[in-house]
């Protein structure tokens, strides 16, 4: 199978991440026969230094072009200084893209390894068996809604940020979420702020209706403060969430630390119901940001970029076989002891980057 993937490095730690990501995509191509075609793309600071545009039209008619894109980061703290004038837009251009690609759904699978059980913050009888995944509305909410200033004037500073959603903004991810709980556990779990949040009134009201298409799903309907106190007190039992943007976004980097480090953290946006079959638009990164204080250090955490090509390969190619070679590769390691600084314990034995994408990439061209 010959496959186009649009690589966009970013800042920070994205062009080590990615290397790695990259490496191990070729590793699988090696072994099961397929041609995958990279070809770089601008994004972020870097492009914005270059070229004064954080998002170059080139890149988006890359990531438009190409049959699944893998990211890295973005984020430079030089531009994250309040009341700077010149600055790249917002989101450094990756929520735009998003937007241009149609990116309604955003995956973020929390699975803890057993091997790094050790990692995690919270007792291991708490985290043991913990396997869910977050469903996360990507192009509205609060993130979107205008208006949205910062108004300064003489009589003081204000703020405004509007959230808006649609029925069939809503209608829509929902659905994307009844449709995973169907091939999982076939429980789900909508998160809302109900009854204070007016966008969350209607968000119950359509979760509500498109329930009754799934009769064979166990259906919950959660506030998201007890969806957040949940996560320490009983995470393995949920299965599928499903939420809207601004909660998604932060309760995944809540459940980032029952999986032991944010570095385990894949995650995929895509334009449509996942079913494993391909050819479904889609861009693929880690949830973790750009560390600029682990760039060029050969220490941060690529395991989250490698998991996030497998689920490139299920759900945007249908080559489910593959995926689960890396996904079976990366467990491998990890039981055999290795390591990068993050999920670090004790009679582990510490590698780099750049040592563990090696390792994963041999491994994996050499297992059965």
């Amino acid at each position: 199978m010959k496959l186009s993937i649009a690589v966009l490095p970013g800042d920070g730690v994205g062009p080590e991440i990615v290397a790695e990501g990259v490496k191990v995509l070729k590793a699988v191509g090696s072994k099961f026969g397929h041609e995958f075609q990279f070809s770089d793309g601008m994004i972020g600071a870097a492009a914005y230094e270059k070229i004064g545009e954080a998002l170059p039209k080139a890149t988006v008619d890359l990531c438009k072009a190409s049959d699944a894109v893998l990211f890295g980061a973005v984020g430079e703290p030089r531009y994250e200084v309040p009341g700077l004038k010149e600055r790249p837009e917002r989101g450094y251009g990756i929520i735009r893209l998003r937007k241009e690609m149609g990116l309604f759904a955003n995956l973020r699978p929390v699975k803890l390894f057993p091997s790094v059980i050790s990692t995690s913050h919270l007792k291991p009888e708490i985290v043991s068996n913990v396997d869910f995944i977050i469903v996360r509305e990507l192009t509205g909410g609060i993130y979107f809604g205008e208006p949205k200033e910062l108004i300064r004037s003489p009589e003081g500073r204000s703020a405004v940020d509007s959230m808006r959603y649609s029925e069939e903004e809503i209608r829509r991810i929902v659905r994307v979420g009844f449709e995973l709980a169907r091939v999982r556990r076939k429980k789900l779990t909508s998160v809302d702020k109900f009854q204070i949040l007016k966008c969350s009134d209607l968000w119950r009201e359509v979760a509500i209706e498109v329930a009754a298409e799934y009769p064979d799903i166990e259906v919950e309907h959660a506030l998201v403060d007890y969806c957040a106190m949940s996560f320490i007190q009983r995470p393995a039992d949920f299965d599928v969430i499903v939420t809207e943007n601004l909660f998604g976004d932060i309760l995944s980097d809540e459940a980032s630390m029952l999986a032991g480090s944010l570095g385990m953290m894949p995650s995929a946006s895509l334009a449509g119901i996942p079913s494993g079959g391909g050819k479904l638009a889609g861009l693929y990164e880690p949830i973790h940001g750009s560390a600029p204080r682990r760039a060029g250090l050969n220490m941060i955490n690529p395991i989250a970029t490698i998991l996030s090509g497998a689920m490139m390969l299920r759900y945007s190619f249908g080559l489910t076989k593959e995926a689960q070679a890396i996904e079976n590769t990366v467990d491998q390691v990890l039981k055999e002891g290795y390591r990068t600084y993050d999920i670090m314990s004790d009679g582990m034995t510490k590698l780099g980057t750049s040592e563990m994408g090696d390792m994963i990439a041999k491994k994996l061209a050499a297992c059965p």
